[in-house]
């Protein structure tokens, strides 16, 4: 992608030993770092916490390097390994374009956002974010599955009925946050000068011939995730385009899918599911589906890059789980890889 005057540079990943998917987009218009956060290790990652402490202050150093070159940072969510809180120096002369803390949150992201945009009001602006809160207002908000249409209709066999269970058990939990976000004060969007705050959530942003776009909020993984939702990153620059998914988890919902493929980006920066987790907190129905939707994009997009990174490279098995997808990307003669083979490593969960 140098030709087309658009890079990219993971600064670490999973692969790499410490959670983030912190990525560096240069154009010649402008420079944009997103989700300049890292957390370490789980402790089921196999090896020795000083080495995985060790991988999480390399990775935070190398973001705090490249920050100091951005003009723009993108936030996604509220996780720790997609935002740092606090560190002056990362955003200072930024243009933060972080998600919307006032809807399609979780209560605990909610809490963070709040926390985390407190400390740029007092850091940048001399004043407290609570002296500025907006009063709320009653907002109605449809059932998600609604503008979820592929992953409504699918066929899950003997799943069906349970699924259907589940579903109406979270359409509950989603009416919950829907009273939360109703009854809470309005953060708002932040203008210091040299520092300003605007919210991504179905939005889009020009740079002369560079545009960012960015999706309504979709679910951090599967259907009414209890984690919350993420908005992806799209940067393109005439017909060379770059996709952040950020965690979508594979993706586990069909109709993200199909949303990569119509966008039909040169380079995927795909977020896989969290492997380590199955049995747990991911079922076999849920990584096939991740699996195959994978799948979907490698046949029916032009990527010709992809790297399959986050929350996959975190047990040693995550190649053979995954089988299926890395067999596709070889037979369409598409690479499909993890950062650290991108940088010509060895994923360290195989050390």
């Amino acid at each position: 992608m140098n030709k087309s005057k658009l890079s990219f540079q993971p600064l670490w990943a999973d692969s790499l030993g410490a959670k983030t998917t912190c990525t560096l987009v240069e154009t010649p218009e402008v420079k944009i770092l997103i989700d300049p956060g890292v957390a370490v290790m789980q402790p089921s990652f196999p090896a020795s916490w000083p080495k995985k402490f060790y991988w999480k202050a390399r990775a935070l150093m190398r973001i705090k390097k490249a920050s100091r070159k951005a003009d723009v940072i993108v936030i996604s969510h509220y996780h720790h390994d997609h935002y740092i809180d606090f560190d002056k120096s990362i955003y200072e002369d930024k243009l933060l374009l972080v998600k919307n803390p006032n809807e399609f949150i979780n209560d605990s992201q909610r809490d963070r956002a709040e926390k985390f945009l407190d400390k740029v009001c007092r850091e940048f602006g001399d004043k407290n974010l609570s002296k500025i809160l907006q009063k709320g207002q009653e907002r109605k908000y449809e059932d998600p599955m609604e503008s979820l249409p592929h992953a409504k209709e699918k066929d899950f066999g003997d799943y069906n009925s349970r699924r259907k269970e589940l579903l109406n058990k979270w359409r509950d939990r989603f009416r919950n946050r829907v009273k939360n976000w109703n009854s809470n004060k309005l953060i708002p969007e932040l203008d210091f000068g040299n520092v300003r705050v605007k919210f991504i959530d179905n939005n889009e942003f020009d740079f002369g011939r560079t545009k960012l776009r960015f999706t309504e909020p979709l679910f951090h993984g599967i259907e009414f995730s209890q984690v919350g939702w993420i908005v992806p990153t799209v940067i393109q620059r005439y017909r060379q385009k770059f996709i952040h998914t950020s965690d979508i988890n594979g993706p586990t919902i069909e109709d993200y899918a199909d949303w990569i493929i119509s966008e039909n980006p040169n380079v995927l920066y795909l977020d896989g599911p969290a492997t380590y987790l199955l049995g747990f907190m991911l079922n076999r129905i849920n990584l096939n589906r991740a699996i195959n939707n994978g799948i979907r994009i490698i046949e029916n997009s032009r990527s010709r890059l992809i790297l399959y990174d986050h929350h996959l490279p975190r047990e040693r098995k995550f190649r053979e789980r995954t089988k299926d997808f890395w067999d596709k990307a070889k037979d369409e003669g598409k690479k499909a890889m993890t950062v650290a083979e991108y940088l010509n490593k060895e994923p360290v969960v195989f050390e």
